[in-house]
């Protein structure tokens, strides 16, 4: 067996830029490159590796967790099949890597994770940085990745590499399995050499299957169907993940069977399909939730059924509802006791097509669908439309974004009330222009999510939507699409502290506690003082951004035209009123305990019809 001596960290990435994935005979470079910050955990050793192989690029970030957030927003927009590996030194470097981890595994995007580690020789320790334990010497900080990794190792004899790497790539391009991977190497490791197979660094191609479920489900679920009256499918990012967007379109138009769309699946249909009732759940339109109300049969393909996609189990209140669930994991597609069809949703949606022949629903029911998209459409119009005052609305500045991007501009956003009202009102028109991570909906990841968008796709814009809370978390990957020279056009809106969370607590009667940025006031004791000075516009452009203060809508717009014209990442800064437009419709709900004991009458009172909302919960047997 011929050998090659190399570092662990060597063969490593050695091993990594060899890796590929293939689905329908396309084959994808599995690794774009390696995101990090170096310290003295990861920099002898990766850094060595890393400066020796320049055809394994290299990017310096300024802060890990947003290292992680590129390599995911690089992933879903790459639909899984390419991602980016991350490395960090031990500690609080590796740490920080984290939040975002964990962001990748609710959300099943790929990314592999490389903190440094203690000294595995144990020789020096405390070791800078090093988590002591009184039980284990086999422990670090490291060991707090496992709750959020869908697989994780730590690599204390270089041997050990050539059976890990292996299991690494079969998670990773598992489209059951993904998520975030840790593979974590200490140190020393990781400058030790050994003599490594050569086989060990040929080319390998991960194959992606479409498998099919078992033929008497697939039967099942044509004689659920051909008895269903009011059918939905509820459209998740499993649709968009297969590709399988033009079998969805196929499908639903044989049929007649209305589609409401996750916050991952919105753009399953373009926005004007008859058959798209847009949003549902607890942000969902007011089609999509009276549908879900009285379907017989919900089809859901690639959905998680998350809260507020069944609004916190309120939506499906047909008590005969059955559902059929089309998911390539089998832990998914058994939920609500529904019939699994467990497996790739493009060949499935394909197969039940050619299966339900002649099937269609009634023609009203389908008029009444097409009635209820019209219908939404004119409301997002009047929505858009521009009120005369002082301060715009949100809705206003969504609007004027969604009316001048092209159908292939992204628009990316990730907490506050921004994906809430994109939910309902963005009109899309390519299924890849809606990028919202609301898995796990983390405040930071709108920036380093957008550079790897741009990353993935950088012939299209990408509009990065936030408010000031959510920039204020993490605006230093400005930096970074400066560096790159990627851009962004990054929509900043200020509304002096946390809007959506402020109109959360009002509804529940916190009268907006602790959600305002005030100075604590000297004789009340409390944080209702008066506003802090902030500037957040001057704060993007010390980081290097070209800024565009506006005021208005008249300004607003101008600024979209010349932000277009720029090759830098661009900031566009306007203030909104925090009230939101859009009204829920419907069972348009979303469970958030309250006191049941309160000195507070607005307390008491949002107690009340709190616990008329959860009578209409359920269970699905």
């Amino acid at each position: 067996m011929k050998t090659k001596k190399l570092t662990v960290a060597q063969a490593t990435i050695e091993y990594l830029k060899n890796q590929y994935s293939e689905r329908d005979g396309v084959e994808h470079a599995f690794f774009a490159g390696c995101f990090g910050i170096f310290g003295h955990g990861n920099l002898a050793g990766f850094g060595q590796a890393l400066q020796q192989s320049p055809d394994f690029r290299y990017f310096l970030v300024r802060n890990e967790q947003a290292a992680v957030h590129t390599a995911v927003g690089y992933a879903k927009m790459k639909n899984r099949l390419s991602t980016f590996v991350c490395t960090s030194s031990i500690g609080p470097g590796a740490t920080n890597m984290i939040t975002a981890a964990a962001g990748a595994t609710v959300n099943r995007l790929p990314v592999l994770l490389m903190p440094g580690d203690i000294f595995a020789q144990r020789k020096v320790a405390p070791v800078l940085q090093q988590l002591e334990s009184a039980t284990s010497q086999d422990i670090s900080v490291n060991d707090c990745f496992k709750p959020v990794s869908k697989y994780w190792d730590r690599i204390n004899r270089p041997e050990q590499l050539i059976t890990s790497l292996p299991e690494v790539m079969r998670v990773l391009t598992s489209p059951v399995d993904t998520g975030a991977v840790t593979l974590c190497i200490p140190q020393d490791v990781q400058a030790e050499a050994y003599d490594f197979p050569l086989e060990m660094f040929e080319k390998r191609i991960w194959h992606i299957p479409r498998p099919r479920p078992d033929k008497n489900s697939i039967l099942r679920a044509v004689e659920l169907i051909n008895s269903a009256k009011k059918p939905m499918i509820i459209a998740g990012g499993g649709v968009i993940y297969s590709e399988a967007e033009e079998a969805l379109k196929t499908f639903v138009h044989a049929t007649g069977i209305p589609v409401g769309e996750t916050f991952a699946g919105k753009g399953s249909l373009c926005y004007d399909d008859p058959h798209n009732l847009g949003a549902t759940g607890a942000t969902g339109t007011e089609g999509a939730n009276a549908i879900s109300t009285k379907a017989d049969v919900v089809i859901g393909i690639g959905t998680r059924y998350g809260d507020f996609t069944t609004a916190s189990k309120t939506a499906f209140q047909n008590k005969n509802v059955e559902f059929i669930n089309i998911n390539i994991a089998e832990f998914d597609a058994h939920k609500h006791s529904g019939l699994a069809l467990t497996g790739d949703a493009k060949v499935i949606l394909e197969e039940l097509t050619e299966k339900l022949e002649t099937y269609k629903v009634d023609d009203s029911y389908r008029k009444k669908v097409a009635d209820y998209n019209k219908s939404w459409d004119e409301k997002v119009s009047r929505a858009y439309q521009v009120v005369e005052s002082d301060i715009p609305s949100q809705a206003e500045v969504l609007g004027a974004v969604n009316n001048f991007s092209a159908p292939k501009d992204v628009v990316l956003c990730a907490s506050g009330s921004a994906p809430g009202d994109l939910h309902k009102l963005w009109r899309t028109r390519d299924s890849k222009g809606f990028h919202l991570e609301y898995g796990y909906s983390c405040m930071g990841y709108e920036i380093s999510g957008g550079l790897g968008a741009k990353m993935a796709c950088p012939d299209r814009e990408i509009y990065v939507i936030l408010g000031d809370g959510g920039y204020l978390m993490m605006p230093s990957e400005i930096i970074t699409s400066l560096q790159e020279r990627y851009k962004l056009t990054i929509i900043l809106i200020d509304n002096n502290g946390f809007a959506s969370i402020g109109g959360l607590s009002k509804s529940i009667g916190g009268e907006g506690f602790g959600t305002k940025y005030l100075y604590r006031d000297k004789e009340s004791g409390i944080l209702n003082g008066e506003q802090l000075p902030v500037d957040l516009a001057k704060n993007a452009e010390s980081l290097g951004a070209k800024v565009i203060k506006t005021t208005d809508i008249a300004s607003f717009n101008e600024a979209l035209k010349n932000s277009k014209k720029e090759e830098k990442t661009t900031v566009i800064y306007i203030e909104t009123v925090p009230e939101r437009k859009m009204a829920g419709y419907g069972h348009a709900w979303w469970d958030v305990p309250i006191a049941e004991v309160s000195e507070s009458e607005a307390v008491q009172k949002a107690h009340e019809n709190y616990e008329k909302q959860k009578k209409n919960q359920r269970y699905f047997f």
